[in-house]
């Protein structure tokens, strides 16, 4: 890859520090994940496991698996570097005639594939979950609300676009913020759900379908206003498919392959759990609602982050910053992750239980899903690790390799789903869903450092983590031991809340003495 300095553009916007831009990002993400454990837990309350949550789970994610392939996923991936480039190269006005272009062309598609799918909505839910063809009424709730759910997707993927323009201008807040309003929505919707069972039956979730609407409502207008204040709204234009049109859309179809594969690992899991009892489908939803928050407060923020600093570092040809910037994201992952996983695995009933038995959600609802949440929990290094290293092979315009290595991950997925499944359930799908994102990062790293591009943070500043970890465990292991003997009727909420306490601040306190917490993280 020819890596010529580019011209210098007065619009160029200043590169923050990766620290700060993590620290945005991720601030509001926790924030937005907190939320949504509250739109979660009125969610269990009211609907529990039951046919109507699968239901509704079913038609929930199909916006969101599109929208993955769509302006989050594979469109960001691709745009964000055609458009840095264009910036760079020609202007600020090269690289908003392209933003405008591409938000035409995004939205004419989305609207034609809303369309064929309201119509066909019968065979897409067949398809996605064919073990609701035994149970008529879980079907006909399952088609019902999707129709309602799925024009969310244009709505959704043009927020998701223009936060990747303000992503690529340094301006993180404003789409770091698009969940909180998604949150809220949808919390409002689930507090509607007592007053809509009497007359809807199975159909009980209807009120969080059409919240969904409202909020992509909402985070449309919300956006367009942050983009105007900004100054960086696109403006409509017919495609011409010129140059960097032409490019960005190569690396876009490679791209979307890449996530049409990693799709298909969701896929997978939603269509063997939907041959299992019923409720297996809300147990793994509920465990993977807290495995994704680690996730998305550490991994796609940093991902986030990384995407447009790598861009701009690879294109200018300065590979040592490059390095040097991967590294420093790895150290940060290592000082919230690692601690996070050994957590998740230790003390997960108590977290499944503190988080979601209330209500509907039975006792038995809670082990199933912990059982799952630990599984799930054993790959999320590997699958926050994968979020941090892609941004490389994008900005970088090598998404064929990324496009390689989710196929071998869905085919290591699919083998190790049918054999755990018969065996451990549910627990099994979450398993091999863990140890296929092992095998994908462990392929991206190995590719990184062979191509002289990858950069590692220094031994002994993940040592004091591990050590600091290590202590976090025993506090976790004697204090939950303590509870149970001594406050046996101990709420669980309660319970976990002084879980959480005791581990996180001994962690905290023996992370400063040990020297282990990333001093960039501290800094203003």
């Amino acid at each position: 890859m020819s890596m010529q300095p580019p011209k210098q553009s007065d619009t160029q916007p200043r590169t923050q520090p990766l620290a700060r831009a993590f620290r945005q990002i991720s601030g509001l993400t926790g924030v937005s994940r907190l939320l949504g454990f509250v739109r979660d837990v009125t969610f269990a309350a009211f609907l529990g496991a039951g046919p109507a949550a699968d239901a509704f789970l079913v038609a929930l994610k199909l916006p969101n698996m599109f929208r993955r392939l769509t302006a989050e996923g594979a469109m960001a991936n691709a745009f964000v570097p055609a458009f840095t480039s264009a910036r760079q190269e020609d202007g600020e006005p090269a690289a908003m005639a392209l933003a405008g272009e591409v938000q035409t062309t995004l939205i004419v598609t989305l609207c034609l594939v809303v369309g064929l799918a309201e119509i066909f909505m019968p065979a897409v839910i067949l398809l996605i979950a064919p073990g609701f063809a035994d149970t008529p009424a879980r079907m006909e709730a399952a088609i019902a609300l999707g129709r309602v759910t799925f024009p969310y997707l244009p709505l959704i993927s043009l927020v998701a676009f223009w936060a990747a323009i303000a992503n690529a201008s340094q301006r993180f807040l404003a789409a770091a913020a698009m969940p909180l309003i998604f949150n809220l929505c949808l919390i409002g919707g689930a507090l509607v759900i007592p007053m809509a069972t009497g007359w809807l039956a199975i159909e009980r979730a209807m009120p969080l379908a059409v919240a969904l609407l409202g909020a992509g409502v909402l985070q449309l207008a919300v956006m367009a206003m942050l983009l105007r204040r900004h100054r960086i709204m696109p403006a409509w234009r017919v495609p011409r498919f010129g140059t960097a049109a032409r490019a960005m859309w190569r690396q876009f179809g490679v791209a979307s392959a890449g996530a049409v594969v990693m799709q298909v690992n969701l896929i997978i899991d939603l269509v063997l759990a939907s041959l299992l009892t019923v409720g297996a489908i809300s147990w793994l939803y509920f465990a993977d609602r807290v495995a994704q928050l680690p996730l998305g407060i550490f991994g796609i923020a940093l991902g986030t982050a990384l995407l447009p600093r790598l861009s701009s570092q690879f294109r200018a040809g300065n590979l040592d910053e490059a390095r040097a910037s991967l590294s420093e994201a790895l150290l940060f992952a290592a000082f919230l992750v690692i601690p996070a996983t050994v957590a998740l695995i230790a003390i997960a009933p108590q977290i499944v239980g503190g988080l979601f038995r209330y209500g509907a959600f039975t006792a038995a609802d809670a082990a199933a899903a912990a059982a799952a949440l630990m599984a799930y929990a054993i790959g999320m290094p590997a699958h926050i690790l994968v979020k941090i290293l892609q941004p490389a092979f994008y900005a970088t315009a090598r998404p064929g390799f990324v496009l390689k290595v989710s196929i071998v991950a869905v085919i290591t997925n699919l083998a190790l789903s049918l054999s755990l499944m018969p065996v451990l359930g549910h627990v099994g799908l979450a398993l091999a869903t863990s140890i296929s994102g092992m095998v994908a990062a462990g392929a991206l790293l190995v590719r990184l450092a062979r191509d002289g591009h990858m950069g590692f943070p220094a031994a002994m500043a993940i040592a004091r983590i591990c050590g600091a970890t290590l202590v976090m465990l025993a506090v976790l292991l004697v204090a939950s031991a303590w509870l149970a003997s001594s406050h046996p009727g101990l709420p669980a909420a309660a319970l976990l809340a002084v879980l959480v306490g005791a581990g996180g601040g001994a962690y905290l306190v023996v992370a400063f003495a040990l020297r282990a917490v990333p001093q960039q993280l501290l800094r203003r």
